[in-house]
C-alpha cells in the first residue's frame, strides 16, 4: 500500500508537471502583426498583460509574409495587417473569423532621410523629382509587389508622376522596418515609410509628407483567426478601448473607430 501510494503521488507530480506548460500556453495569445505596429502594439500588449496576466507571443513582419504563414497553418490567434488587401486575402483563404474584423487604425506615408542629411523641407507634390533628389543613392521602401508600405509608396509615386524615374533607384526591403533601417544606417539616401515608423527611429528625419489623396487610404484591420483560443475576443475588445486608443495615438496612429470603453 505504501508503495502504491508513492506511485500515485509520483503520477500526480508528473501529471502536474505535464499540465503546467499547457496551462501557461493557454494564457498566452499569439499575434501576427505588421512590422510597423511593433512599438505601439508592444506597449498596448504590456498594458493588457498588466490588467489580465495574459502574456503574448508576437511576430512582426510584412503583412504579406504573415498572411501566407497563417495560410500554411501557423498557430495564431490574432492577425493585424497594414492594409486591407492582405486581410481580405486571409479571409478568402478562410483563416480569419470574418465577423471579428475591425478596421482599427490609420496611418500616413512620409519621405525620410538620414538625420544628418542635407536634404530637408521637400515639397511632395505633382511632378516632384524624387530620383534627382536621391542623387547617386538609393530610395528605400518595402517591396512594392507585396509589402503594404511599398504598395502605398508605388501608388503615391505613380499618382505624382515620379514612379518611372524613381523605380530604378528603389531599394525594396522585406518589410517597412527593414527599409527604415537602411535609411537610419545611411545605406539609402531617402526612404518612404509610415509616419509612425519615422517617429520612433532617431536615426532618420522626416523631410516631406505624401498627400493623403496620392495613395489609397492606409488602414490597419485586426481580426481573430478561425483557430483563435478562448480569451482572444477579450483582447480584441481591449484593442478597441480608450486605453489602447491613447497608446496608439501617442505613436502617431489614427484611431478609426469610437473606443468601446
Amino acid at each position: 500500500m505504501i508503495r502504491f501510494a508513492g506511485l500515485v503521488a509520483a503520477f500526480v507530480v508528473l501529471a502536474g508537471a505535464s499540465l503546467s506548460p499547457a496551462s501557461a500556453e493557454d494564457k498566452t495569445i499569439t499575434v501576427f502583426a505588421a512590422a510597423s505596429m511593433k512599438n505601439a502594439l508592444d506597449e498596448v500588449d504590456a498594458a493588457y498583460t498588466a490588467k489580465t496576466g495574459v502574456k503574448f507571443s508576437v511576430s512582426y513582419a510584412a503583412s504579406s509574409v504573415l498572411a501566407r504563414q497563417i495560410e500554411q497553418g501557423a498557430p495564431v490567434d490574432v492577425f493585424v495587417s497594414a492594409d486591407t488587401d492582405w486581410m481580405d486575402y486571409a479571409i478568402a483563404k478562410k483563416t480569419i473569423n470574418e465577423p471579428s474584423r475591425v478596421n482599427l487604425l490609420g496611418n500616413g506615408i512620409v519621405l525620410i532621410a538620414p538625420k544628418d542629411s542635407k536634404i530637408d523641407n521637400v515639397t511632395v507634390a505633382q511632378g516632384f523629382d524624387l530620383a534627382k533628389l536621391a542623387g547617386d543613392g538609393k530610395i528605400a521602401t518595402g517591396d512594392v509587389r507585396s509589402v503594404p508600405a511599398g504598395k502605398y509608396a508605388k501608388a503615391a509615386l505613380t499618382s505624382l508622376g515620379a514612379w518611372q524615374a524613381s523605380e530604378p533607384k528603389l531599394a525594396m526591403a522585406e518589410s517597412v522596418r527593414a527599409a527604415l533601417t537602411l535609411v537610419a544606417r545611411g545605406e539609402a539616401n531617402l526612404g518612404i515609410v509610415y509616419a509612425t515608423d519615422a517617429k520612433v527611429e532617431p536615426g532618420v528625419k522626416i523631410v516631406g509628407t505624401f498627400p493623403a489623396d496620392s495613395h489609397p487610404a492606409i488602414v490597419y484591420p485586426v481580426a481573430a483567426t478561425t483557430n483563435a483560443k478562448a480569451g482572444t475576443n477579450d483582447y480584441l475588445s481591449f484593442l478597441r478601448s480608450s486605453v489602447a486608443k491613447s497608446i496608439f495615438e501617442k505613436y502617431g496612429f489614427r484611431f478609426l473607430i469610437s473606443p468601446t470603453t
